[in-house]
């Protein structure tokens, strides 16, 4: 490991993420105006990082959320303790009509030439709620976290998430973990909450005690306010691009010591061909390209973020974390859901070249 990303020994938990959690309405491949039944997936960007980091590489990991008490929180809650994850919950009182609710993300999987149709009902959102002083990050980092993450769409959700996020990153600091924030722009979001000007200026306030990005292109420029390509990418799997916007983000976050992204390139909603790169103190870094047969596309770039971070914690090159991310990133989309079923064997045997012959 690098020195610029030295994790504290001793730690109790070796993750904790902050953020929302929901769940997935998934009809498959029936859009929804036909659909007559749904899975449902408990999700959430930032609480997935943490169940794949449990489910599949056995790391002890925690999620600091909101919780209503009704029996669709029962139904998250229950999920989040299967995955592994130590639940750090500020709870609220469901008044059995309008919430505070959890939030529903609606889902279907499209298939072939139609792409997936994905929309919202975040309305009365009990994470939206969160504020300053909801939680003791001392307390909580007392008992030792080696990693620290989070996300722009939870510092999106309403004006005093992104003041929590900021506070739990500096905290953190403090504490000695490294810290971690995946930009995940969504311009809807920030539409509500001021617009894109305000988003730059409120992640600036999250990204000043962050350590290590995750983000692409559009990430990078509408999240952070990072000036466009001069030159456009060859293809959606170029990482030129992505490595030539590094040093304008070093401009503004002089203390940022890695960028990471997947890149894809959509042939199709089941086909698609998929690598990941990072830039690690001064140093770039890619995985292999492969073509990847899609039966759910959600959360796979969460699932790189996992298997990145993993390699990181785990005493790994950067170079070989990327492929571990990578590797678990493209497994996980052969799943339905958005966290992780493959085992970490899996992963470190995709990330060394195996293929999908039968395991007997």
């Amino acid at each position: 490991m690098s020195k610029g990303l030295d994790l504290r020994k001793g730690a109790e938990l070796d993750f904790l993420s902050l953020g929302a959690l929901v769940y997935r309405l998934d009809p498959g491949i029936i859009p929804f105006r036909k659909a007559t039944r749904c899975d449902i997936h408990v999700s959430g960007g930032e609480f997935n990082v943490a169940a794949n980091l449990s489910d599949c590489f056995g790391m002890r990991t925690a999620v600091v959320s909101a919780m209503s008490d009704y029996p669709i929180g029962d139904m998250i809650a229950e999920r989040v303790r299967a995955m592994g994850v130590r639940p750090i919950y500020k709870h609220f009182k469901h008044d059995g009509v309008t919430g505070p609710n959890m939030a529903t993300v609606y889902s279907d999987r499209g298939y072939g030439a139609r792409g997936p149709v994905v929309f919202y009902n975040r309305c009365n959102e009990a994470a939206a709620q969160l504020k300053l002083g909801d939680f003791d990050w001392k307390a909580i980092f007392a008992m030792g976290v080696k990693w620290v993450h989070s996300g722009g769409i939870f510092a999106a959700l309403s004006p005093t998430t992104a003041p929590l996020a900021a506070e739990m990153m500096r905290e953190a600091k403090a504490a000695g973990a490294v810290t971690s924030f995946d930009l995940n722009f969504r311009e809807k979001l920030w539409k509500i909450h001021g617009g894109n000007e305000h988003a730059i200026e409120t992640i600036a306030s999250i990204v000043e005690n962050v350590d290590v990005l995750v983000g692409n292109e559009e990430d990078l420029q509408k999240g952070l306010g990072i000036p466009g390509p001069e030159v456009a990418a060859k293809s959606k799997l170029d990482p030129s691009v992505f490595f030539g916007m590094i040093d304008d983000v070093l401009k503004t976050h002089k203390h940022v010591k890695a960028v990471a992204t997947t890149l894809r390139e959509v042939h199709s909603t089941n086909r698609h061909s998929w690598s990941a790169v990072a830039w690690v103190e001064g140093k770039t870094y890619a995985a292999p390209t492969v073509d990847l047969d899609v039966v759910d596309r959600v959360g796979g770039g969460d699932g790189f973020a996992a298997g990145f971070i993993y390699g990181l914690l785990n005493g790994e090159t950067p170079q070989e974390s990327v492929k571990l991310g990578w590797a678990h990133g493209a497994l996980l989309t052969t799943f339905p859901g958005d966290t992780t079923m493959a085992t970490v064997e899996q992963v470190r045997a995709f990330a060394q070249g195996g293929s999908a012959r039968i395991q007997r």
